[in-house]
């Protein structure tokens, strides 16, 4: 787009690659990506790009990786005469002076309904709570958690037997294409959002690996719920005896069925990937 205001980008996982490539793939093209530096990945944890960082240099975006937003980093950014930012998933706190330094202001897509489900595992939380319907929400940033004036929303039904696996690629798509159809008018001087009812906020924290471990029998409803949740990561799991010895096993598919939750392919502790039957014959 010729005309298109310059800006910047913010964001580290696939979460944010996705939509970057929908935004690309739109029309709208980051003069600068900022992601977070490199991290060690992998069993031989060797420092490994990210996903949008990887994506954006395979494009031809040049990338930042600061490893802290200084007043240095902002002097780089906007030496890229950006007006506006947009920040999906990026992973680090912007600071009050980054918020307010962009002419246009900073923009951030969040996959719940504002207020509810605020903070970093809003797609887990409407899984865990058996929602029906969840939407994506873009932001105005302000220097408080997910307290922004909402400028856009858009409500989706989740399906009974939906996961993290499937709802969160949808929830990209659908926050992606909402934050398109605002972009004309952000970039035309802003838009006139709604202030959130902080009164109804609720707030979904990080998620520890243990929250995924699941009671083998057990309430069959809370075990889905979590499963919904968890599938992707930190996935579920639950401990059995095994010859004397307490065993791990990782689950690696589910499903519902007649209201009971039925294990299909599990990886057992020190062993590969198998059907559930196999393992408890």
């Amino acid at each position: 787009m010729s005309n298109q205001k310059s800006f910047a980008y913010f964001g580290t996982p696939y979460v944010s690659r996705d939509t970057l490539a929908l935004l690309v793939e739109a029309g709208y093209v980051p003069s600068v990506v900022v992601t977070s530096p490199d991290a060690p990945k992998g069993r031989g944890l060797a420092l490994m790009p990210s996903e949008t960082k990887e994506w954006a240099l395979a494009h031809g975006i040049p990338v930042l990786t600061p490893q802290k937003l200084t007043p240095e980093v902002f002097a780089e950014i906007a030496a890229y005469g950006v007006e506006y930012a947009i920040v999906v998933a990026y992973g680090k706190i912007l600071p009050k002076s980054f918020i307010e330094s962009f002419p246009l202001g900073i923009y951030n897509i969040h996959y719940s309904l504002l207020p509810k489900y605020r903070g970093a595992s809003p797609v887990e939380a409407v899984l865990l709570n058996d929602d029906p319907v969840t939407g994506v929400s873009v932001q105005r940033m302000a220097y408080e958690l997910d307290a922004g004036d909402v400028i856009g929303s858009m409500e989706t039904p989740i399906g009974p037997l939906e996961t993290i696996r499937e709802l969160r690629p949808r929830l990209i798509k659908i926050g992606a294409e909402l934050l398109v159809s605002l972009l004309p008018r952000i970039e035309a001087g802003g838009i006139a959002g709604t202030p959130q009812d902080h009164s109804l906020a609720t707030h979904s924290g990080k998620i520890r690996k243990e929250e995924g471990e699941l009671a083998i029998p057990g309430n069959d409803t809370l075990n889905w719920r979590k499963y919904r949740a968890y599938a992707e990561g930190p996935g579920t799991y639950f401990y059995t005896e095994r010859n004397g010895k307490r065993v791990r096993v990782k689950i690696v598919s589910a499903s519902m069925q007649d209201g009971r939750f039925v294990i299909e392919r599990v990886i057992p502790e020190g062993k590969k990937e198998m059907d559930y039957a196999d393992f408890i014959r």
